[in-house]
C-alpha cells in the first residue's frame, strides 16, 4: 500500500498557492461538493484559480507520483486561465449552476482544446474541431475542463487499461483495477483529483467505476443526454452521464447535460422530459413507502460472492429501515451472463459507427478500424478479439442474427417494464457486480450486472453500498456499489431514492492512498 512520506497540512498547501492561512482553515478541497465550493467562492474563502491549482497539485502528487494512479491522460493547460477569467467576473456565480466546477472528462468525449484519443496510441493527437454537445452544455453552465481521463481503450472492456495511458490503479487497493471502462474518471474523482467527472456506459462503464471507487454513477435514460461528439461503441446500448462523490452533485451535472440536441435524433423523445430541477427530488424521506424489487438472479451464490452479498444485505436492511418495502424478484430472465451472450450487439454496430466518427476528426492518424488494426498501436491483449471480430463483419447491422438480437432486446425491455407494472415497483435493486473488482493483470471484469440497463436503455444509478473487509492492500476494504434501475425518464425519482439512502448511511469514504 502506498504511504506518503509527508503530508502537507491544509494551511501549508494553501500557503504554497498564495492564499491566506486563515482562508485555508475554512475550506478543504478533499471531499468538496459543488455547493461547498460555491459557498466558499461567494464568501471569498477561495478563488477559482486556487481551487483549480489545488486539484492540479493533487494530480501531480497522486496521479503522476505517489501511488501513480494513472487516472489522468492529459491536463488542460487552459484550465488556470479559465479559472482566472471567472475570478475577474464573480457575478457568474449567480447565473451559472456549475460555475468554477473543475471536471475531468473521459477521453472519449470530444474537446476543442484537448485531443480525444479513446486511450489509444493509434489516435494520439487526434483533435476534434469542436466540443461534444454535452461538453458544450457543461461549459455553458460554467464548468471548467480540468483534464481528460484514462479509460479502457475505446471503452471496450472493464479493467481500464489502454495503450496510451497504461493501467489505472484503484485508489482503495492499488493491486486492483478501478472498474471500467470509465476507470480513470472513477479513480480521479474518488482520489479528489477533481470536483466531479463524466463517463460513458455501453454495458457497465459508468456504474462499474462508481461501484469500485465508492462513488455515485448515473447512466441516464438513453436519449436524455446527447451522444453527439462522443466516440461511439453501440447506437443501441451507448449512454453517458456523471460520476461524482455525492448524489446532489450527480443531479447538478445531469441538469446541465440533459435535453434535446438537433444533431442527435435519438434525443428527440427527451423534449419535455427534463424537470426544472432534479435537485427538487433530493429529499431525505424519499424511501418511505418506496417499493424496491430485489433481483435475485443478479446476486452470486458461490464463496467468491460472499463479501459482496454481505455488504448488499446490510444495504438492503438500511433500505427497509428508511421505510422502503423490498419485493423479491425471482426471474431467470434477468440472468446477466445469458443477456450478454445472447443480446449484446456491440460487435455488429461498432465498425460502421466508429469509422463514421473517425471521418469527423480532421487529423485522425487512421481513417478506419482496419487502419488501426493494421497499425498494431493498441493494447492487443485487451482488444484483439473484439476489434478483429468487429472488422470481420462486412455489414454487421445487416446480418440476420443482429436483427434477431434486436428483437430479443425489444422483448426483454417489454418484460422488464411488465415486472415494474406487476409488482408496482419504484426501482429494481441489485449489486453492480457479484464479486469484488479483479486484480491488476486480469483483463476481464467478471460477473457484472450492468447489461440490464444497457439493453433496456432504462436509467440506473450506482451508489456506495459499503466496503469488503479490510486487508493489508485495502485498508478501508474494497468498495461495493449497488444499482437502482428505474423506468424511462425516472431520473428524478432515482436520484431521490439514492439521496435518501446516501443520507441514511453516509458510506462515502476517501481512499487512504491520496490523503
Amino acid at each position: 500500500m502506498f504511504k506518503p512520506r509527508t503530508t502537507l497540512s491544509t494551511v501549508a498547501l494553501l500557503a504554497l498557492l498564495g492564499a491566506p492561512a486563515q482562508a485555508q482553515e475554512r475550506f478543504a478541497v478533499e471531499e468538496a461538493t459543488i455547493a461547498g465550493v460555491h459557498d466558499a467562492l461567494a464568501a471569498g474563502t477561495i478563488t477559482c484559480r486556487s481551487l483549480v491549482q489545488t486539484y492540479l497539485d493533487r494530480i501531480a502528487a497522486y496521479d503522476q507520483a505517489g501511488p501513480k494512479l494513472a487516472a489522468i491522460r492529459e491536463v488542460n493547460r487552459q484550465a488556470l486561465g479559465q479559472a482566472e477569467a471567472f475570478d475577474r467576473n464573480r457575478n457568474r456565480l449567480a447565473s451559472e449552476p456549475l460555475a468554477c466546477v473543475p471536471l475531468v472528462l473521459k477521453d472519449n468525449y470530444n474537446t476543442a482544446e484537448l485531443p480525444t484519443t479513446g486511450g489509444s496510441a493509434s489516435l494520439a493527437g487526434a483533435q476534434p474541431a469542436k466540443d461534444a454537445f454535452a461538453v458544450a452544455k457543461l461549459r455553458k453552465a460554467g464548468a471548467i475542463v480540468l483534464a481528460k481521463t484514462n479509460l479502457q481503450e475505446f471503452a471496450q472492456g472493464g479493467v481500464s487499461v489502454s495503450s496510451l495511458g497504461g493501467q489505472v490503479r484503484n485508489p482503495y487497493d492499488l493491486t486492483r483495477t478501478p472498474g471500467g471502462s470509465s476507470g480513470g474518471t472513477g479513480a480521479a474523482v474518488a482520489a479528489n483529483l477533481a470536483l466531479a467527472g463524466t463517463g460513458t456506459d455501453t454495458v457497465n462503464s459508468i456504474r462499474s467505476p462508481a461501484s469500485a471507487n465508492n462513488l455515485v454513477g448515473l447512466r441516464a435514460t438513453q436519449g436524455l443526454i446527447s451522444l453527439s461528439g462522443i466516440m461511439p461503441v453501440s447506437k443501441t446500448q451507448d449512454a453517458i452521464g456523471p460520476i461524482t462523490r455525492t448524489v446532489a452533485d450527480a443531479a447538478a451535472l445531469l441538469q446541465a447535460m440533459a435535453g434535446p440536441d438537433l444533431d442527435d435524433p435519438l434525443t428527440s423523445p427527451s423534449a419535455g422530459k427534463v424537470p426544472e430541477s432534479y435537485a427538487a427530488f433530493l429529499k431525505p424521506d424519499a424511501l418511505k413507502g418506496a417499493r424496491l424489487g430485489v433481483v435475485k438472479a443478479l446476486f452470486g451464490t458461490k464463496p467468491e460472492h460472499a463479501e459482496v452479498n454481505r455488504v448488499m444485505q446490510e444495504a438492503l436492511d438500511a433500505f427497509e429501515k428508511a421505510g422502503a418495502t423490498l419485493v423479491p424478484i425471482e426471474d431467470p430472465a434477468f440472468e446477466a451472463n445469458a443477456l450478454n451472450a445472447e443480446n449484446d450487439v456491440q460487435t455488429y454496430e461498432f465498425k460502421a459507427l466508429f469509422n463514421a466518427y473517425l471521418a469527423t476528426i480532421p487529423n485522425a492518424p487512421h481513417k478506419d478500424l482496419a487502419g488501426i488494426i493494421a497499425s498494431g498501436q493498441y493494447h492487443k491483449a485487451a482488444l484483439d478479439k473484439f476489434l478483429n471480430g468487429a472488422e470481420a463483419r462486412r455489414d454487421g447491422m445487416a446480418e440476420p442474427d443482429y436483427k434477431v438480437r434486436l428483437e430479443r432486446i425489444s422483448a426483454f425491455k417489454a418484460h422488464v417494464a411488465a415486472v415494474f407494472d406487476k409488482e408496482r415497483l419504484d426501482a429494481l435493486v441489485y449489486p453492480l457486480q457479484k464479486r469484488l473488482v479483479v486484480p491488476i493483470g486480469e483483463l476481464n471484469q467478471a460477473e457484472r450486472n450492468g447489461i440490464v440497463a444497457g439493453l433496456t436503455g432504462f436509467p440506473a444509478i450506482d451508489i456506495p453500498a459499503g466496503f469488503s473487509a479490510p486487508t493489508e492492500t485495502a485498508p478501508l476494504g474494497v468498495p461495493v456499489g449497488l444499482d437502482l434501475l428505474g423506468r424511462p425518464w425516472s431520473e428524478g425519482k432515482l436520484l431521490g431514492l439514492a439521496y435518501a439512502f446516501e443520507q441514511a448511511t453516509k458510506l462515502r469514504r476517501p481512499p487512504a492512498s491520496a490523503p
